[in-house]
């Protein structure tokens, strides 16, 4: 029996080899997807590269100089109004030098004889002292030579200290109703720090050549500063203010042969400087005391300057020379600005900020921006 069965028992077949399926819709695509990817990012990385390499090489490039046109209003193009701004803290730092830029759009303004007249819009707190007056130097010299036109002053929404000071000089001065303008004075502050450096357990040691070298210290005791000081003090500060009055006397007197023939000019009430201690005026008030000429926004006195230079009301082109950009210089100032040595500043948080001021530097500058 057992050969039989031995012989009517089919022999055993071997496993067959277990087969892969097929793959899935989906995971037949990763592969190439993978690829595109890290092609994608080689791509996009040096696109990348090569922009930032471009932008940068534009930076460190020597700036481009020259001053672009802008037409601001179509018209005639031989009878031309140049606007030039003022806008901001009046400085003659930063990456755009205020006085520079001012001082060459006058020029431009001035040898170009299609220009028949500059409207200087003012839209400004004031700023430094040097920088406001050597912008105010530089319109009575372009209206000194009579080939060029008259200098008409518009105020926006502020034209105070400095922002008064460079309207001044201008042939005639426009205000808005609302305009903030006034606050002629001077203002030079200091924060002292000794009580606080004194929490802290700072000592600061100084040298100095003589007793009134660091009077505006900030890290003496406020009782250091002597009766001889503050004298000092006051005196450049009253000095620094007569000068702004005689800004204004000289440019608002109807008796210069510029004026004199204005009748729509107003002269300064016998009372003006009683309003010329620091206080803000709008523009109402301004007009009341003789500081401005007329009221009315930058339209107004487009229409006045056409009819002053003797253009057709409307078809006046009006034009800007635009300063060039300078990238590197912005980036250089935003990040080398006043950089002191690690450890050596104290930052105190006030809650606000405010505009940059250089400690001991004069500013005829509205101090209700600081007001507590």
């Amino acid at each position: 029996m057992s050969e039989p069965d031995q012989r009517g028992t089919p022999p055993l077949l071997p496993n067959p080899a277990p087969q892969t399926p097929p793959p899935t819709g989906g995971s037949r695509y990763i592969l190439p997807i993978v690829f595109l990817f890290i092609a994608g990012v080689f791509i996009f990385g040096g696109w990348i590269v090569s922009a930032f390499n471009q932008f940068t090489s534009g930076m460190t490039a020597p700036a481009r100089t020259e001053f672009t046109e802008v037409t601001l209003r179509s018209g005639d193009p031989e009878n031309r109004i140049a606007v030039i701004d003022v806008t901001g803290i009046i400085s003659s730092i930063g990456p755009s030098d205020m006085v520079t830029t001012i001082k060459k759009q006058l020029e431009l303004a001035s040898a170009d004889k299609r220009v028949k007249a500059v409207i200087l819009r003012i839209d400004s707190p004031g700023g430094e002292v040097m920088a406001s007056d050597e912008i105010a130097r530089a319109i009575r010299d372009f209206e000194a030579d009579n080939d060029n036109g008259p200098v008409i002053a518009s105020m926006g929404g502020m034209a105070a200290s400095g922002g008064y000071y460079v309207a001044a000089p201008c042939r005639f001065v426009f205000a808005n109703e609302l305009t903030i303008t006034g606050s002629i004075g001077v203002i030079m502050q200091s924060i002292n720090l000794h009580g606080l450096l004194d929490k802290v357990g700072v000592k600061p040691v100084t040298f100095k050549s003589g007793s009134n070298k660091d009077m505006l210290s900030s890290l003496n005791p406020p009782e250091a500063t002597t009766p001889e000081q503050k004298e000092i003090m006051q005196r450049f500060i009253d000095d620094t203010y007569d000068a702004f009055v005689k800004v204004v006397e000289e440019g608002r007197d109807k008796k210069k042969g510029n004026r004199s023939t204005e009748k729509d000019a107003r002269a300064l009430t016998e009372d003006w400087q009683d309003y010329a201690d620091g206080r803000i005026l709008t523009g109402q008030e301004a007009y009341q005391h003789g500081l401005v000429d007329q009221l009315g926004n930058f339209d107004d006195a487009v229409k006045f300057t056409e009819a002053f230079v003797g253009i057709e009301s409307g078809k006046a082109r009006l034009i800007k020379h635009e300063a060039p950009l300078n990238f590197g210089g912005l980036l250089r100032f935003l990040g080398q600005a006043e950089k002191a040595p690690a450890g050596t500043t104290v930052q105190v948080d006030l809650g606000v900020d405010l505009p940059r001021l250089r400690p001991g530097v004069p500013y005829y500058l509205s101090g209700h921006l600081y007001a507590d």
